[in-house]
């Protein structure tokens, strides 16, 4: 087992990684249940697979569930949703000094972080992630948030979580479109900051999504580290070095938010595709080789990942996917900061992009040039 301790003072956490977590969760996080009754927020097809495994876990350690059921999809991350939790963790009796559970992937985790951040000015909460864009993603450092109709995570918290325990078991019940969107975020640490762990990935990617449970071990556990360092140097994004971790977002939340962040277009997938358009613009600026464009969108779609946005047939113009871009969290004094790349590990903040060209450049893509 991999234990990950994410650093940030007197918030600092560990990640567990292997599997059969959830059968040791009632152990593994015993500091953190003062109650016999645990609330567990889970989606509900993660309850399906696992939920037993956690109740027989928690039962074992002289503890009970209360469970709240949160549809699938990225429609829970509401306001309407967010209330509905809010007033069953009250009636629930949770305190400051308690933990919720969040069994699920990114939806329930984030909704669940949230939801925390703001119950009783800030409770504490437990990660479990099921997925592997959660597992290597969502679950670590701290951003929780709601969608609303002007966008994607613009409604939200830094809020902390007191143990995150990545049960790599919970993976082999994903269908492997799921995989491939969490592998996204994988390849993602790579390609913004870590050259031999691209090479590590263009190897041994397809035995990740085929559930090679040493390799996915590594995977998640090189992932998680990755970003417990980036997140320890910058909680909050206030530096530029955690913005790093959007590469491929911005392109990408234009994506599903022209998709109406449904199952056309998950969101790991959009990650994949918005990561080969930063390194198709990046070469378009001048700042990479196109080799290493080509590089990339070949590691992305030897995986199984489409790589051409053309092939979503949105019907819409570049102008169009920009304007989505205006919404972005990251947008300051009417200008956007893009991730791009000058070579495969070596990511940055470039502040110099005109809106105008990236949809000029969008306009090439979507007619497949």
């Amino acid at each position: 087992m991999a234990v990950i301790p994410v650093e940030l003072g007197g918030r600092s956490y560990a990640v567990h990684v292997c599997a059969g977590l959830l059968d040791n969760a009632g152990e593994l996080a015993k500091g953190f249940m003062r109650k016999s009754v645990v609330p567990i927020v889970a989606d509900r097809n993660a309850h399906a697979h696992h939920g037993s495994r956690l109740e027989t876990s928690l039962a074992a350690a002289g503890h009970t569930a209360a469970w709240y059921f949160v549809e699938p999809g990225e429609a829970s991350k509401s306001w309407g949703e967010l209330q509905k939790l809010t007033d069953w963790l009250l009636q629930q009796g949770v305190e400051r000094g308690d933990n919720v559970f969040a069994l699920g992937g990114g939806v329930v985790g984030d909704l669940t972080g949230f939801a925390c951040a703001v119950t009783k000015r800030g409770c504490g909460f437990v990660q479990l992630p099921t997925t592997l864009l959660s597992q290597v993603d969502s679950s670590v450092g701290g951003k929780t948030a709601i969608n609303t109709s002007a966008g994607k995570n613009l409604i939200g918290a830094f809020h902390q979580p007191s143990l995150v325990l990545a049960d790599t078991q919970t993976l082999t019940t994903l269908p492997e479109r799921e995989m491939l969107a969490g592998y996204a975020e994988v390849i993602k640490y790579g390609i913004l900051g870590d050259a031999a762990f691209f090479d590590w990935c263009e190897s041994n990617g397809k035995r990740v999504i085929e559930h090679d449970h040493a390799v996915v071990e590594e995977a998640v556990s090189r992932s998680v580290a990755a970003k417990a360092r980036i997140v320890a140097e910058d909680e909050r994004e206030t530096s530029g070095t955690r913005a790093l971790l959007n590469l491929g977002h911005t392109f990408g939340h234009a994506l599903e938010a022209e998709t109406g962040y449904s199952d056309t277009l998950l969101h790991g997938e959009g990650v994949a595709l918005g990561m080969v358009l930063a390194a198709r613009y990046s070469v378009r600026k001048g700042l990479l080789e196109s080799d290493d464009a080509d590089r990339v969108a070949k590691a992305i779609s030897s995986a199984g990942l489409r790589t051409g946005i053309a092939s979503l047939d949105m019907g819409c113009d570049g102008a169009k996917l920009v304007d989505h871009m205006r919404h972005d969290k990251k947008m300051d004094a009417g200008t956007l900061p893009f991730i791009l790349l000058r070579s495969i590990g070596a990511a940055f903040l470039d502040h110099d992009v005109s809106l105008d060209d990236v949809a000029a450049f969008l306009d090439g893509q979507l007619k497949g040039d």
